[in-house]
């Protein structure tokens, strides 16, 4: 397997997936707390993110999520998921309901979601910005967008230095072998806590809303008034106390 992972602790399995401007590091911040609160936690880096490299033939982000969890032997985890990575976590909850037994989802993107006017500007931006070669202007854009007012400086070079990362190995590939499955959502059984941040785009507050209405299982959403799409960088004890939290039941 050549996805880069972490794994540490002992307990009932946590698997924490990034958002796609992040990578594993993103939820420093919450490692050594969740290992501390007596669950084994999984990390790791989608293909073409941090460590792990882009992919030479056809996969799917949820199937490698699958299949780490195959070889690492977890047969039921919870799983946090930022973004795309909450994305991610809802495709493998529909397509291994058994598997999963709770979703902490942190501004979570959503399959069959259309992108709003707003989010599709911003991508183009981002491919003009890019196709002239600049990537630090690319970069900088992507700070500035997903990142709400709270972040600190701490939390601004780290998404800088992932989002950097991100681009070079991206840009370097020749080929694009991702796909993603095609998911019911009414087959997620797994109780879920959808997370939104006021200072968002609306194409993430209005997932999280609807999330409840969509699932089999309960869930519940949480608009948080001072977080932007990232609010475990931008409050990272706050936001690690809400999680324990919802990992112990509440």
């Amino acid at each position: 397997m050549t996805i880069s992972y972490d794994v540490a602790g002992d307990g009932p399995a946590v698997v924490l997936l990034h958002s796609s401007v992040c990578d594993r590091r993103m939820w420093d911040g919450q490692w050594q707390a969740l290992v501390g609160a007596g669950y084994r936690v999984v990390r790791l880096d989608f293909r073409g993110f941090g460590e792990s490299p882009m992919a030479d033939a056809p996969y799917s982000d949820a199937g490698d999520v699958l299949d780490l969890l195959d070889r690492l032997g977890v047969e039921r985890a919870a799983l946090v998921g930022a973004s795309y990575g909450g994305k991610v976590a809802l495709e493998v909850a529909a397509t291994r309901p058994e598997a999963v037994t709770a979703l902490a989802l942190l501004g979570a993107g959503m399959p069959g979601h259309d992108h709003s006017a707003e989010l599709r500007a911003f991508g183009g931006k981002e491919d003009e910005l890019l196709e002239a070669g600049d990537v630090a202007g690319a970069v900088e854009l992507n700070v500035d967008a997903w990142l709400g007012p709270e972040a600190g400086e701490e939390a601004r070079a780290l998404v800088r230095e992932m989002q950097r990362n991100a681009f070079e190995v991206q840009l370097a590939a020749t080929e694009f072998f991702r796909s993603s499955p095609e998911v019911d959502l009414g087959k997620v059984t797994a109780r879920c806590l959808a997370v939104a941040g006021a200072h968002d785009f609306a194409d993430f507050r209005e997932i999280a809303a609807v999330l409840p209405e969509r699932i089999a299982g309960p869930a519940r959403h949480v608009e948080l008034a001072w977080a932007g799409h990232l609010p475990n960088l931008e409050r990272p004890a706050e936001v690690t106390d809400l999680l324990l939290g919802f990992l112990g039941g509440e």
